[in-house]
């Protein structure tokens, strides 16, 4: 199986490769639109900041590009928010293949701290992604934007309100939490993405 990480100006390429490499999973991090065409699996991570990272996609002409693609996609964090129709983040038009707004946290509670930060609880599964999931289960999260509960919600997770803790629609996944820093659970959700 061909797996692909679209590389581009948002961080954790490397932490997602290292984590597919421990899965015995060897992936090509390139920008090369004809490799990623030929990729069975595609992985779209980001951390980073929502304007500027659109900003480079366009120029790129990976904008498009993304939104057109066949095969199953995975977008991990930033790479989530950024497959949504806008973001609160520099007010930034994003690709829409979800269209739900991506908003700012805001606390309601001095003890409310943004960004949410470590591990929470996923639940309300609704995606071959969770396949094997009976309860609910811990993964890493490091975020200040959120997506909030939708028609594509393939998660849940609750932090100051409840949010979409994963997004799916059609060909397209998405994690708010990082499933490679999220151990055992973010493996087998990793091995469930490959494996659709």
């Amino acid at each position: 199986m061909d797996v692909a990480i679209i590389k581009y100006n948002a961080g954790n390429i490397r932490s997602v490769d290292y984590a597919l490499k421990r899965i015995g999973v060897e992936a090509v991090i390139t920008d090369d639109k004809d490799k990623l065409l030929k990729a069975d699996k595609i992985i779209f991570p980001g951390v980073g900041e929502a304007e500027t990272t659109m900003r480079h996609l366009r120029v790129n002409q990976l904008d498009t590009f993304i939104k057109d693609l066949k095969q199953p996609v995975l977008g991990i964090c930033l790479g989530m928010q950024l497959m949504c129709a806008t973001s609160e983040e520099g007010n930034t038009d994003c690709l829409g293949i979800f269209d739900v707004p991506v908003k700012r946290f805001i606390a309601q509670k001095h003890t409310d701290k943004v960004p949410h930060m470590g591990w929470n609880t996923i639940s309300h599964y609704k995606s071959d992604l969770f396949k094997g999931f009976t309860h609910d289960e811990f993964v890493y999260f490091v975020h200040s934007f959120y997506v909030p509960v939708c028609e594509e919600t393939a998660a849940q997770t609750d932090y100051i309100h409840p949010f979409s803790a994963a997004l799916h629609k059609d060909n397209f996944y998405a994690t708010q939490f990082h499933p490679e820093k999220s151990g055992a659970a973010g493996e087998h959700i990793l091995r469930n993405f490959l494996n659709i």
